[in-house]
């Protein structure tokens, strides 16, 4: 399949900072933590639209491990790299980290680390319907806000939410391909198992979609990020870039 889209900035050497988004997102989600990175990150940074999102081509498996080799493919290969991933995007991280030589490190936030049985089949099914087709460019917009976690935190008229709706013969859909839903058995200490490189794992403490219980369960670094939600990177970019440091 073709190489996935990607955006760069920065330098052309030193460690490559690469940024995952989550189900439903694109490369836009994180330009407020771009903005920031000319004073905080002193190498260079990609930004990708994961595979069956925004810009980027579907693919034949949405698994995080597949999603991590078509990520690995769209980068250069003669420079370190640490992975800065939100939710989904955390786990297509540490999928990388597991087989990638040059992953010198690996920041997650916002990660869920327990699926039950029924919210996995739960996806698998979400997987299996089709888009809906709006008649309207806006309401597709909408539905994208919702879908990447921008709703209430983004302005509907922003640009970039362009990358996340695409036309079709009846209308307008969200470019997101409904097939990402099925991206297997979340496993995080699996995962973490095949880790060398140093973990550290971020939690808003308003999160409602991950417990922190089992954030403590995992034996990596955890720090609180106190009043913010899922969606740090959207609510207080500055509280993600100091995860790096």
């Amino acid at each position: 399949m073709a190489v996935i889209w990607n955006r760069t900035g920065g330098h052309d050497d030193g460690t490559l900072l690469v940024l995952l988004h989550g189900l439903g997102g694109t490369a836009e989600v994180w330009r407020g933590v771009e903005a920031l990175l000319p004073e905080a990150w002193p190498g260079g940074w990609s930004t990708p639209d994961l595979p069956g999102h925004g810009r980027s081509p579907r693919a034949s498996s949405y698994s995080f491990d597949a999603q991590a080799k078509l990520v690995a493919e769209a980068l250069p290969d003669d420079r370190d790299l640490v992975l800065l991933g939100h939710s989904m995007g955390g786990m297509v991280a540490l999928a990388m980290a597991g087989f990638h030589p040059r992953v010198r490190r690996v920041v997650g936030f916002s990660i869920k680390t327990w699926w039950p049985a029924d919210q996995v089949e739960g996806m698998r099914a979400q997987s299996l319907k089709p888009a809906r087709v709006f008649a309207s460019r806006e309401e597709a917009v909408e539905r994208y806000l919702k879908a990447s976690g921008l709703h209430g935190l983004a302005d509907p008229e922003d640009p970039g939410h362009e990358a996340g709706i695409v036309q079709v013969e009846d209308g307008w859909r969200i470019a997101q391909d409904m097939g990402t839903f099925d991206f297997g058995v979340p496993d995080m200490p699996a995962l973490l198992a095949e880790v060398s490189c140093p973990v550290t794992l971020g939690l808003g403490s308003e999160d409602q979609f991950v417990r922190p219980a089992n954030y403590g369960e995992l034996g990596v670094d955890v720090v609180a990020m106190d009043g913010l939600g899922h969606n740090p990177h959207l609510e207080d970019p500055a509280a993600v870039v100091a995860l790096l440091k």
